[in-house]
């Protein structure tokens, strides 16, 4: 392994920050206006829950506007449910918030890197599954992780509430120290700042801050390939709409939207996905 790990000076003034940002952290966090309808929209408008940090599957832009392969997907699924791009609302979705913003009705449907576990399918549904990640690590450029052992001995950052920080913990190593913030973003901050030796999630969403503009270069993927991690669309619990998602992502799929909206969005990253998966959540 050729890697400098964290020093006990760095990862003292994580420690200092991630205790200031719990303290200062609001309501405003969890992105919710409230104003969900629940199941199937109702008033002309609906509202998604995506991810505003991710390039490349749901970023909010300096203009207002939203881009990614989520939020593609997102814009498919109301399409085939009758609702106009226009019509959408998009709301920012934590991954700790996920099933409390779904149970609350702040939003109709979650598009957001939503890992399929057993443990979410007991607070809420999911449709799909519509794509496959895998578990990786991005670290600076300069460095490499050979193995899964060697994980043990890092400092690694995560977001709180995801199925990522939680593998780590329970089964690849439950050794290192791990970090968890509210957004992926800050986790990249302390990876370019040498305060973490790795950023820890899926491999299409490191791609993704990998081949930003500002980024290119600083870092890469492991490509350590731990976990597969089948991506859902989370709806309330009972819900009627996941046989009608199920059918606008088969449609997506069909019709060739899903691979050129995959191609658009993560393609000049270099990254290379499997196929579509087979749609498993059904009633």
């Amino acid at each position: 392994m050729k890697l400098r790990k964290a020093s006990a000076l760095a990862a003292s003034v994580l420690a200092l920050t991630l205790t200031a940002t719990a303290c200062g952290s609001s309501d405003d966090d969890n992105g919710g206006s409230g104003s969900g309808s629940g199941n199937g929209g109702g008033s002309g408008t609906i509202t998604v829950g995506i991810k505003f940090d991710q390039p490349g599957l749901g970023l909010k832009t300096p203009d207002g506007s939203f881009a990614g392969f989520d939020v593609d997907v997102a814009t498919y699924i109301a399409g085939e449910l009758g609702y106009e791009p226009g019509d959408i609302e998009f709301v920012e979705t934590p991954s700790a918030e996920r099933e409390n913003m779904l149970k609350r009705g702040d939003v109709d449907f979650i598009v957001a890197t939503y890992s399929i576990t057993d443990a979410r399918k007991e607070q809420v549904d999911f449709a799909g599954p519509y794509f496959v990640a895998h578990q990786d690590l991005l670290i600076r450029a300069d460095e490499d992780v050979n193995s899964v052992d060697e994980i043990n001995d890092l400092t690694l950052c995560s977001v709180t509430g995801s199925t990522p920080a939680q593998n780590i913990k329970d089964n690849v190593a439950p050794n290192a120290r791990l970090h968890e913030f509210g957004t992926y973003s800050e986790c990249l901050t302390g990876l370019e700042n040498g305060t973490v030796d790795a950023l820890t999630t899926d491999d299409v969403i490191l791609a993704g801050y990998a081949a930003q503009e500002q980024h290119q270069g600083k870092f890469k993927l492991a490509g350590l390939g731990m976990t597969d991690e089948l991506y859902g669309v989370g709806v309330q619990k009972g819900s009627d709409l996941r046989d009608e998602i199920n059918t606008a992502i088969e449609s997506m799929v069909e019709s060739g939207a899903w691979e050129e909206a995959l191609d658009k969005n993560v393609g000049p990253s270099g990254y290379t996905a499997q196929g579509a998966p087979e749609i498993t959540e059904t009633n």
